[in-house]
């Protein structure tokens, strides 16, 4: 009895020994199926799903393009141009009285973009500049004239104006939440061939010396490798939801056309700027008053600096904004009401959105320490007074337009007083060969300070003597009778 209890004792203890080895290596062999075979598990999901888009749709523009193309226009411009002819007095002495002026016509193109429905139009600066006339072609083909309500040469944005209701019009985004590697379109009519999209990323932000003839610009682009050309400018730069989050202006190239970059103004900043146009005619521009530069990794060991964020101050403006609210040279500057500053470029675009007489928050870093300071802006001139629109004065007789010169411009052409020959049509002051641009600082020895001022100047009549100078430098003086 014993050797039978021991042998059934020993067969059960064996069978349980297997039946757990086999559970055992079964759920090894399962658990080895299910992590050489994901796709079989829910557990396991695709980085890029979403689930409100399928795998088909996922790069899919149409509603974007959809949204932004009827709200981008195509601006076509005209404008008169006067040459003097060299004078032969031997040809006039044999074949009479010689023709000495000539007037040709110089037809321009751009887009523009609808950010209102009663017409209000923002474009670039450089498409609308000089011109005599302004054409606005929809999407539709109806075609309006249009007035300048203001323009901005450190931005290169210009607001204008066309006579109608009820438009389509594209709706601001937030271009500081733009972030690199982001899909965009670019919409406007490249090469006079209308309402043109093409789709892209963003390439980079914060790039500058783009404007490389403007005297002070504010330069704080996003560069994108959507394909932009002669035409494009002015036009939108839309991301997916349809927003417009920047204003095209420019390439890098070397032959004109595209050739894989292209920059464009963040709409924050055009935001500020027609916002401006609007109420003021102008551009209310605020200085912080300082001289900064870019932090790199020598520059931060020769000032024994701990960190490469931020812009550092090497100088400050005789009672500017800054130095009456106790920043100091030496200082990094880090933040703007706590948007993180890391260049020049950044800090311009920050300081740009905002008017003289706006109180700010600057974040300093002083001896590894970091200080807030209130800063109130102020203006060029170190006042909190807004500004003025420069006004043109057109006058019949010389057959010109002349505009006032803002603060901003007298001081980058390191002048006191001037104003500048906006256009020359045919008449006295074409005759003495004067071009367009010329900037007047006197007459008659007499200091000229407004347009308003030289045109009751030239309403007297007798000799003239005009002097003034170019913009290259070049300075001359110009005579003749009224």
């Amino acid at each position: 009895m014993k050797k039978i209890v021991s042998s059934i004792f020993v067969a059960c203890f064996g069978g349980v020994i297997a039946l757990a080895g086999y559970q055992f290596l079964n759920g090894k062999k399962g658990t080895a199926n299910q992590l050489t075979n994901p796709q079989n598990s829910s557990v396991y999901k695709l980085v890029n799903y979403s689930g409100s888009a399928s795998a088909g749709t996922m790069n899919d523009f149409t509603m974007a393009a959809e949204k932004s193309v009827n709200a981008v226009v195509h601006i076509k411009t005209v404008s008169e141009h006067v040459n003097n002819l060299s004078y032969d007095p031997f040809a006039e002495l044999f074949f009479g009285q010689q023709k000495r002026q000539q007037t040709y016509v110089q037809q321009g193109s751009g887009s523009g973009v609808i950010i209102s429905e009663d017409g209000y139009i923002v474009t670039n600066n450089h498409v609308i500049s000089g011109s005599d006339k302004i054409e606005v072609v929809l999407n539709d083909r109806r075609t309006y004239e249009a007035e300048i309500i203001g323009a901005d040469a450190s931005t290169d944005v210009a607001l204008i104006k066309i006579k109608e209701k009820n438009l389509p019009f594209m709706a601001y985004g937030n271009s500081d939440g733009v972030r690199v590697g982001e899909w965009v379109l670019a919409v406007g009519n490249p090469f006079n061939l209308n309402s043109t999209v093409t789709a892209g990323i963003i390439s980079a932000k914060g790039r500058n010396n783009i404007l490389n003839g403007n005297k002070r610009p504010i330069e704080s682009f996003i560069q994108t490798d959507a394909a932009v050309n002669p035409g494009n400018s002015g036009g939108a730069l839309v991301n997916t939801d349809g927003e417009l989050i920047g204003i095209n202006t420019a390439i890098a190239s070397n032959n004109g056309s595209y050739q894989g970059y292209s920059f464009a103004v963040p709409v924050n900043i055009v935001k500020k700027v027609v916002s401006d146009m609007v109420e003021f005619g102008t551009v209310q521009r605020a200085y912080i008053g300082v001289s900064i530069q870019d932090i790199d990794a020598k520059f931060a060991a020769d000032r024994k600096l701990k960190q490469l964020t931020g812009v550092y101050v090497n100088g400050l403006t005789s009672g500017g904004s800054a130095e009456e609210a106790g920043i100091e040279e030496g200082d990094v500057i880090t933040s703007i009401q706590d948007i993180a500053i890391s260049s020049v470029s950044e800090l311009q675009e920050q300081i740009s959105r905002y008017r003289p007489g706006d109180k700010i928050n600057v974040n300093v870093m002083r001896n590894n320490k970091t200080v807030t300071v209130p800063v109130v802006l102020k203006t060029l001139n170190n006042t909190t007074n807004l500004v003025k629109k420069t006004e043109i004065v057109k006058t019949n007789i010389l057959g010109a337009e002349f505009q006032d010169l803002s603060l901003d411009e007298l001081e980058a052409m390191k002048v006191e007083n001037g104003v500048r020959i906006q256009k020359i049509n045919p008449g006295k002051l074409a005759q003495t060969g004067i071009q367009p641009g010329f900037i007047i600082t006197h007459i008659d020895k007499k200091k000229m300070n407004s347009s308003v001022q030289m045109k009751e100047r030239l309403e007297k009549s007798g000799p003239i003597l005009i002097e003034g100078f170019y913009t290259n430098g070049m300075r001359a003086s110009y005579s003749f009778s009224l």
